[in-house]
């Protein structure tokens, strides 16, 4: 992880491909297929972890149900 301050190489080509100013409309459907992606890699990495562990919906309502908070 680089140091607080430095942009990532993410935020370095996004600044290339906009460096003008967009209709408010267009910047919102951005940030959607933005948020969309990550969801979608996320919810990927979900499922992968879930076919790996062996996870069922009984497994989630057997943690729903855990009590960690420490004493």
């Amino acid at each position: 992880m680089e140091a607080v301050g430095k942009l990532t190489n993410v935020q370095l080509e996004l600044l290339k491909l906009f460096q003008y100013n967009l209709p408010e409309k267009q910047l919102v459907e951005i940030k959607n297929i933005l948020a969309k992606y990550f969801a979608k890699s996320a919810t990927d990495e979900m499922d992968k972890l879930w076919d790996e562990n062996g996870w069922t919906n009984e497994t989630m309502e057997e943690w729903a149900k855990e009590h960690l908070r420490k004493k």
